[in-house]
């Protein structure tokens, strides 16, 4: 399997360079030059293997010339170690949980194994790795965790000072030692412009070995169709019976992206559904087929607060860049902040189920979008306690009524690092880590 820029399809490139790269040197994404089929026969009969076994047969075909078969199982049973159950809230209303990783995060999945592979890839090289991500929440907590302390990679953390959860936050600046979280002054927006900034520097990357962590790494988007199959292999164990419709929460639209490359691999899905915020991009360009980034609005589903969506070139391109195409698997739609809250509540006092705000959103979107009659799969992205102070707004008391409760330090203003939203600033920061 070779790769290739969405913008200049003339060339392929080997796994390593573009797992090192993030970016193509046109500044565009990197996909795979085709997508492979998987065995019929092994899809249908999922059930019968584990999840780190799902995850290496899903992933060998786009790894299997660079990376040994021993290697690879070894790097999915390190990085699929946590469980990601499907549990039925209703009916055909099932939930596909994600927030079991270290991170409470359904981002741990790809940051661990990108850490694992880019280690690998990197255990021969005599310099640094330097790993540059923005974060609008999870992400950032995900690459902290999943590559803290591995050798021979320094990795630089950007998220929006005072538009994360006071969780998220610890979760950011607290593992320290080779991970260096900067709060910048500005929205995540501005923090995913810093990250291309540098990525299209090319005097900088002349003396900086550079990559990305953010789902513009296809290292980090590829294991994310992992969970999808073991979806579907879940709800074959459980008896059900008739292709899914999947409802994604989708900021940066790198999940749901994951989720239709999952489907052109052969995974049986009857739609799409992906669900934004007010930060409705994808919606309004459905509906006119104009395609109008907008700043980034903030919401209570903080991740998703993502105003124009850097894989959504990817998303498009798996429909040959038709919008008709599109529209014929997935409808999008917004969900509105009190539409949110209205889910949170509903969801706990009528199936004792509490949901984080952008599993809310997928939630209002599933059960509003799909009929009855469906299997309706949405998807949770993060635990409940990392938006404590939202829910405990909606439902007073509603985390330790759950029994969720974790005790954390509160960051202190004078104790974050904080720059300003400008290049130049995080240009000299870089520099002086990469040494």
């Amino acid at each position: 399997m070779k790769y290739l820029s969405l913008a200049s399809k003339d060339k392929r490139y080997p796994l390593k360079e573009v797992l090192f790269k993030g970016l193509a040197p046109d500044g565009s994404l990197f996909m795979p030059e085709s997508i492979p089929q998987l065995d019929r026969d092994f899809i249908e009969n999922m059930a019968a293997y584990d999840l780190p076994e799902i995850a290496f047969r899903v992933l060998k075909p786009y790894m299997d010339e660079d990376i040994k078969d021993d290697e690879l199982r070894a790097i999915t049973r390190e990085s699929f170690n946590f469980p990601i159950p499907v549990r039925q809230i209703d009916g055909n209303l099932y939930v596909l949980e994600l927030f079991h990783g270290p991170t409470q995060a359904f981002k741990d999945v790809g940051a661990r194994f990108l850490s694992r592979i880019l280690g690998y890839f990197n255990r021969n090289e005599d310099r640094k790795l330097l790993v540059l991500t923005a974060t609008s929440g999870d992400t950032g907590g995900a690459v902290a965790n999943g590559f803290h302390k591995v050798e021979g990679i320094e990795v630089i953390v950007l998220y929006p000072k005072g538009k994360v959860s006071p969780y998220q936050e610890y979760q950011i600046t607290s593992p320290g030692a080779n991970v260096h979280a900067i709060a910048v002054e500005g929205s995540f927006d501005d923090c995913q412009r810093l990250v291309k900034e540098a990525f299209r520097d090319e005097d900088l990357r002349k003396i900086v070995y550079m990559t990305s962590a953010n789902s513009i790494n296809i290292g980090r988007l590829l294991p994310q169709m992992v969970y999808y199959f073991f979806a579907y292999a879940q709800l074959r164990a459980m008896g059900v019976k008739g292709d899914p419709v999947i409802t994604v929460p989708s900021g940066n639209f790198g999940n749901i992206t994951a989720a239709v490359l999952a489907h052109k691999m052969g995974l049986p899905v009857k739609r799409f559904v992906a669900a934004t915020n007010a930060n409705d991009v994808v919606p309004r360009f459905f509906k006119s087929g104009v395609y109008e980034p907008h700043q980034t609005i903030v919401t209570l589903a903080n991740a998703m607060d993502v105003g124009d969506p850097s894989n959504f070139p990817r998303m498009y391109e798996l429909y040959n860049n038709s919008l008709q195409d599109i529209k014929t698997e997935m409808i999008s739609l917004s969900v509105s902040d009190a539409e949110i809250k209205k889910a949170i509540s509903e969801g706990f006092g009528k199936y004792s189920y509490l949901m984080d705000p952008h599993t809310a959103a997928a939630y209002t979107a599933a059960i509003g979008q799909v009929d009855k009659s469906e299997i309706s799969l949405f998807v949770s992205t993060a635990h409940p306690f990392k938006f404590g102070e939202v829910i405990d707004d909606i439902i007073p008391g509603g985390l330790e009524k759950a029994g969720y409760t974790i005790d954390f330090p509160k960051p202190e203003d004078g104790g974050r690092d904080v720059m300003s939203a400008d290049y130049l600033d995080l240009k000299t920061r870089i520099a002086i880590v990469a040494r």
